[in-house]
């Protein structure tokens, strides 16, 4: 039974309901948890030292939107300056292309990302599922992230509303209900673990109201209730999919998703940009959790969703990077200080602070995922924790209030410490995964997507649209 003191930290967040923080004091771990966390110095028994000092402390990030195949199709020319239906378009031609090889190098390079930006715990929202492809291909992510050792809640994604039927992606990209019930269930049976403190969840995750039928949207929020699974899809993103859900629907996306039993505490959707007042009052009466996506939702020019007003009716506002074809990082820093940034384009009464972001980004997270046991420094909790050395020359000038200097400022190297489930998966910055080889395959895996794309399309993806 290991025990791993961190000792006299330069700051302390915790997270906690009472958001106490701190200069000084320990953190104890044992083994998974947190066993004792303090303002005094720690005078007992340990096997390992962690000097904290000149450091700010705090929980684990929790990103709970992604989707991990996209690291290979970041920053393709046509697809750069594209709104998200030609966007997608464009890129399904490119996403059917992928194969297990793909999916397990995007999967560890974007895991690692974060993994690398102090994320301790991710979902991802995996829907395509080509018909030439390997049908396992959330088995393959799994792998990936139990070999980087980060806490992972990956999402049975789907589509079954193909462009011959009215939506957006091709054909050969899509499944039907039956095939997607059943792996479903296969996944659940075989990988769930609902217990406190469990590595690996499942969630079910229908992709958005144009690439999925009522059907199918209805039976996995039936399934997802009757197993107590969180259940996902995209929501609200632009008004292009507002006019597509009032168009084939007659309802706006809330209105519609309402109707098939999906505004539920057991739900979660991304986005989220597009709501009426009553739309969020409900939302937040159930306790439904969101996904904000500031980069992305700039990045496609989505909009800028209203977070404060979501907080304020109770929604579980989490944050996440989405995909690395819409950010076109993975970077939860990044993403922490953008949150903040964009919210500040609004008038004041509706601006974010510092402390705000990074609860969303540690309790939102683990309340949008429907889990208690991570997302702050506890007795108790599970030991997720990251360490920022703050003694660099980006904050310089920045330490009368040294957590506040972690999204204030743009960090320039990685999470000093990153802990997860009581072990050191990044240690002073470094991870034991060969990085040069991992980005030379991605990058080679990258341009033979794209340029099988080109020959079966004809399409010249790499001229700037």
């Amino acid at each position: 039974m290991k025990k791993i003191l961190i000792n006299n930290p330069g700051f302390i967040a915790t997270m906690n309901d009472d958001m106490d923080e701190w200069k000084g004091g320990h953190i104890l771990i044992k083994d998974d948890k947190i066993i004792s966390i303090g303002k005094q110095p720690y005078t007992g028994d340990y096997d390992e030292v962690i000097d904290a000092s000149g450091m700010v402390v705090l929980p684990g990030f929790i990103n709970t939107h992604h989707h991990l195949y996209q690291s290979l199709t970041r920053n393709i020319p046509k697809m750069q300056n594209e709104e998200l239906f030609p966007w997608l378009v464009d890129h399904y031609e490119v996403w059917r292309e992928v194969n297990d090889e793909a999916i397990f190098t995007s999967a560890q390079t974007g895991l690692l990302e974060m993994m690398l930006s102090g994320v301790s715990t991710s979902s991802d929202h995996l829907y395509l599922f080509p018909a030439k492809c390997n049908k396992e291909l959330i088995d393959i992510e799994i792998k990936a992230a139990q070999k980087l050792g980060i806490r992972f809640q990956p999402t049975r994604g789907s589509m079954s509303l193909s462009k011959k039927d009215g939506g957006l992606p091709p054909d050969d990209v899509v499944q039907t209900e039956e095939e997607i019930m059943q792996d479903s269930l296969r996944l659940i049976n075989k990988y769930h673990d609902p217990h406190p403190g469990a590595m690996l969840r499942i969630s079910l995750a229908p992709c958005s109201p144009f690439s999925v039928t009522p059907e199918l949207m209805k039976q996995t929020a039936e399934l997802a209730k009757e197993k107590d699974l969180m259940f996902h899809t995209h929501l609200a993103e632009t008004i292009d999919e507002e006019n597509f859900c009032i168009e084939k629907f007659g309802a706006r996306p809330a209105a519609y998703l309402d109707s098939l039993g999906w505004i539920s505490g057991n739900a979660w959707v991304a986005h989220a940009i597009h709501l009426s007042d009553e739309e969020i009052a409900k939302m937040g009466k159930c306790g439904m959790g969101i996904s904000h996506c500031p980069s992305s939702n700039m990045r496609l020019g989505s909009g800028i969703a209203r977070i404060k007003e979501m907080l304020k009716a109770g929604v579980a506002v989490s944050l996440a990077v989405d995909g690395s074809a819409s950010n076109d990082s993975s970077n939860m820093l990044s993403e922490i200080r953008l949150a903040m940034l964009l919210s500040r384009l609004r008038k004041p009464e509706f601006w974010l602070t510092a402390r705000e972001v990074l609860r969303i980004a540690t309790r939102g997270g683990a309340a949008a995922l429907g889990r208690d046991d991570i997302g702050e420094l506890t007795v108790g909790k599970q030991a997720d924790i990251a360490l920022f050395s703050i003694d660099h020359l980006e904050y310089a000038g920045s330490l009368s209030d040294p957590l506040a200097s972690l999204v204030f400022t743009q960090r320039m190297r990685p999470v000093d410490h990153l802990i997860i489930n009581g072990k050191q998966q990044i240690n002073k910055g470094k991870t034991n995964i060969d990085l040069q080889n991992l980005i030379k395959d991605h990058n080679r895996i990258s341009n033979e997507l794209i340029s099988k794309a080109q020959k079966n399309t004809g399409i010249d993806f790499l001229k700037q649209g």
